[in-house]
């Protein structure tokens, strides 16, 4: 039987032949469970999956990864995710900065009203400085961030008539996610805005407990809303929700460096892949996806720039409120980085 000299011995050797990262990996996981919200075919869930497939690919099966979609994880709260990830109970994610806003205040900055009034102005903010500093805080909230993906631009949608004008979305019970920015903008435009899980949202718009609800459209088009009542559609583009790989600290700090390589370029790969998918048919001149919908018979409202503006002046207070609780520097800086796009 070997000593512990012996040992200590017979390990640097192995080191030394380059065989650390095959010791390492026996203290590897059988699975890593990865929470998302939606699965596949949703871009998030496409997403997700890519992630897991490049992983298990490059790294030869040492980083197994098990897709969790619809928050089994978290009891069904979205909101929770961040934190479950944090403390351990769940070891990687791809999560929405809406979801995880509650606990990351900065990460509101996407979604304050009107900030971003395109794709490109969405990029300048991801992949630019800003991008890097959120993820600086990600990483001081306790978790690493890994790469970005995005779940698209969101839209408004109702069973009533169309929205053309604030005016015009006065008294609509509108789901909204739990976030008290949400809250805030759609009192200022009127509605009664009610904030419930996705869980419970889909059965609401279904017995008409509310009216309307908001979210890009590659969710309105697989979860076919047409048929939930949901036929006014505004194409409005008020807010953005970029999605974040992330990995708990533990996790992957119980990596070899070669595997924490490999699991971080996946993810930029997939988010790449994400995000063309969020895309398709939205942008560069392709509209099939809008007019996919408008062939369900749905009633698909473009705004003017003139209309348009008439949403950015009645949000405008929330604008101002929020950018002093997200933090005045880091939304002047998003703001001159759209400047500059």
């Amino acid at each position: 039987m070997m000593n512990l000299k012996t040992w200590i011995a017979a390990g640097a050797a192995l080191a030394t032949l380059g065989l650390a990262p095959a010791m390492a990996q026996t203290a590897y996981k059988d699975e890593y469970r990865v929470s998302t919200v939606v699965p596949a075919p949703f871009p998030w869930g496409l997403a997700a999956e890519r992630w897991a497939e490049l992983t298990a690919e490059r790294t030869d099966g040492r980083i197994k990864m098990k897709i969790y979609p619809g928050v089994q994880l978290v009891q069904g709260d979205q909101t929770r995710e961040f934190t479950a990830l944090r403390q351990g109970v769940i070891d990687m994610a791809v999560g929405s900065t809406i979801n995880w806003s509650p606990q990351i205040t900065e990460l509101n900055l996407f979604s304050l009203p009107f900030l971003m009034p395109d794709y490109a102005a969405l990029d300048a903010l991801t992949h630019g400085p800003v991008g890097e500093k959120l993820f600086d805080i990600v990483e001081k909230k306790g978790a690493i961030p890994l790469a970005w993906a995005e779940n698209g631009f969101r839209e408004v949608t109702n069973s009533k008539h169309p929205i053309r004008t604030p005016a015009d979305m006065q008294g609509l019970k509108l789901r909204v996610v739990g976030s008290p920015i949400y809250n805030d903008m759609f009192t200022a435009l009127g509605a009664n805005p009610t904030q419930m899980s996705w869980a419970d949202a889909q059965p609401a718009l279904t017995t008409g407990a509310v009216d309307g609800q908001e979210n890009p459209l590659t969710i309105y088009t697989v979860l076919k809303m047409h048929e939930l009542g949901q036929t006014n559609v505004t194409m409005w583009g008020y807010v953005a929700d970029p999605l974040i790989f992330a990995v708990n600290p533990e996790v992957f700090n119980s990596f070899t460096p070669e595997d924490q390589e490999i699991l971080r370029q996946a993810a930029i790969d997939a988010g790449t892949y994400g995000v063309e998918v969020a895309r398709k048919g939205l942008t560069g001149g392709d509209t099939s996806l809008i007019d996919q919908v408008k062939g369900y018979g749905v009633d698909v409202v473009t705004l003017t720039d003139e209309e348009r503006q008439q949403f950015v002046d009645a949000t405008r207070g929330v604008y101002d409120a929020w950018k002093e609780k997200i933090g005045v520097d880091l939304v002047n800086e998003a703001e001159e980085s759209i400047k500059n796009r």
